[in-house]
């Protein structure tokens, strides 16, 4: 089985990626800037005895995309796995709009999911069968969290088309489901600030700690693997039981 996992050189990707890896999944390790990051990954994985690749692409730009699905075919085979989980977020509330922002949050975030989808259903399609993950976020179901008023809505787009996509794409054995993770740990959180950080978000979850990368990339397993053959159309949220949405 072959996969493409988006964003996949640092944090909730990398994982993912590693993951996919030690079910003897090749992987192919989707990267925008981060080049030395998702060569360390491919080297990771090509150490363990896996198979991997890294291929550059910005998954807001189709023919970037189209480009780098022709590209894995050629290099290890055709896809039968997607892991949406490029995405960017850009702080923001009711008094602080920026359209540039919000613009670049909805290429990435949507129209990146629907241009990876739709190149990855195209080899989907000829063998009827296909797995797909997109990563969404709490923030979606409406969680309080400061400053994510403008990236919510491109997360809940992205749950609408996971439900969208597995209705069109399940008769034809293609499988499309949604992790939604809460606060994850990665080394994206401010250094200066993070222990701090950990400890009020640990303090919202029902099992007293935050989430980790290692979390989402197993529910990923799960969900591309024979065992959730039956499981289509959900989302799957990973959070820890957070109060904030289980007491509202």
């Amino acid at each position: 089985m072959i996969a493409v996992v988006t964003g996949a050189s640092r944090g909730i990707g990398r994982a993912i990626a590693l993951r996919l890896a030690l079910d003897g999944i090749a992987v192919a390790v989707n990267y925008r800037t981060q080049r030395d990051a998702a060569d360390s990954v491919v080297e990771t994985i090509l150490r363990a005895g896996g198979r991997a690749c890294a291929l550059q692409a910005d998954t807001g730009d189709e023919s970037q995309v189209r480009a780098m699905f022709d590209q894995v075919a050629e290099r290890l085979g055709p896809v039968g796995i997607l892991v949406n989980n490029a995405g960017i977020l850009h702080t923001g509330d009711i008094d602080n709009y920026d359209p540039a922002a919000m613009g670049a949050m909805f290429n990435t975030n949507v129209e990146g999911v629907i241009h990876c989808t739709r190149a990855a259903a195209t080899a989907m399609r000829k063998n009827r069968d296909g797995r797909i993950v997109n990563i969404s976020s709490i923030a979606a179901h409406g969680t309080a969290a400061a400053g994510t008023t403008w990236y919510a809505p491109t997360k809940a787009a992205v749950e609408s088309l996971t439900r969208r996509f597995a209705l069109e794409l399940g008769p034809e054995g293609i499988r499309v489901n949604a992790v939604a993770p809460g606060f994850i740990l990665t080394d994206m959180v401010n250094a200066a600030n993070r222990e701090n950080v950990v400890k009020v978000m640990a303090a919202k979850a029902v099992l007293g700690r935050v989430g980790v990368p290692d979390d989402i990339a197993d529910a990923v397993a799960f969900l591309v693997s024979d065992q959730a053959r039956f499981i289509t159309g959900q989302i799957l949220t990973i959070d820890g039981g957070r109060t904030d949405l289980l007491s509202h």
